[in-house]
């Protein structure tokens, strides 16, 4: 079973604008989309990684990039099914804007991983990092990851089973990605992975939205 996080608002992070109808809360993820790869094509991937002060292997940093890339990798892999098996043109979209976002960025963490002469994988255990983080971990899983049995699920799931299960799954990977988000945002004091962290909260907080509208279109 996946672990239940709560509402990200409800724990005083400031909620962002109610969504009219229609699909505002794509339209700003695909801003930060376009932000984030304009930023790339325009100042390199260096540009992202200062020669100043590196962080070190055990860095909050580090760890963050490491286990964050790990977690968008599910993400990413549970959006390519979507893309592979919903009818949904508003569930396609938001698989679309995951696929595309979460591969960007896990672009930019391995990058500052070498930068930082890294490797991609470290010595420490999976969120220590992060305060209290091994008391987040649940069955060996970072905060808000779908299980070996929910991803089983939802690789034989079809129709309107597989779009339910998909859509609940990705709501708590995104709940579960900005409380990390909320944990490197207080203490890392590298700039760009502060500007980053804070780009994927705004970004996972619109599709979190757009989640919403959907589940409520198809009566979920």
């Amino acid at each position: 079973m996946s672990t239940t996080y709560d509402d990200p608002v409800v724990d005083g992070v400031e909620s962002q604008p109610t969504a009219p109808r229609g699909r505002r809360p794509l339209t700003i993820a695909a801003a930060v989309v376009a932000a984030v790869l304009v930023l790339v094509a325009v100042f390199g991937a260096g540009w992202f990684a200062h020669s100043r002060s590196h962080p070190g292997d055990d860095s909050v940093e580090a760890g963050f990039a490491r286990d964050m890339s790990t977690h968008h990798a599910q993400a990413v892999e549970m959006s390519m099914l979507a893309l592979d098996k919903s009818t949904q043109p508003d569930l396609r979209l938001l698989a679309g804007e995951i696929v595309q976002a979460q591969q960007a960025q896990i672009g930019m963490m391995q990058t500052w991983l070498r930068e930082w002469g890294l490797e991609p994988t470290g010595h420490q255990p999976r969120m220590s990092w992060m305060k209290d983080g091994a008391s987040l971990m649940k069955n060996g899983l970072m905060p808000g990851m779908a299980s070996p049995e929910d991803m089983t699920k939802l690789r034989n799931a079809t129709g309107a089973e597989f779009d339910q299960l998909y859509l609940h799954l990705m709501q708590q990977h995104h709940l579960g990605g900005i409380h990390m988000v909320e944990g490197v945002v207080g203490v890392s004091h590298d700039d760009d992975v502060t500007w980053l962290a804070q780009a994927m909260a705004n970004n996972q907080r619109a599709e979190l939205e757009f989640i919403q509208q959907i589940l409520t279109k198809i009566g979920a």
